[in-house]
């Protein structure tokens, strides 16, 4: 096998699969909506855990400056 059909043999298999993958995925470039998902929804979920912090925080003190009250 010659080194110009070899050549042909690597290109053709890249075109095939840039078409493959193309064809499955929609875009030619990396797909980040995929990837972006997960992490909003990592970033929501510790948006409400320090929510849910403070609430405790503020719920705690509310109730020793009521119990210093008595």
């Amino acid at each position: 096998m010659g080194l110009g059909k070899l050549l042909v043999l690597v290109l053709g298999l890249a075109a095939v699969a840039f078409s493959v993958r193309l064809a499955l995925t929609g875009t030619a470039g990396r797909d980040t909506s995929a990837h972006s998902a997960p992490r909003r929804q990592l970033d929501n979920v510790r948006e409400k855990a320090k929510d849910l912090e403070r609430q405790n925080q503020n719920a705690a003190d509310d109730l020793a400056r009521r119990v210093g009250e008595q």
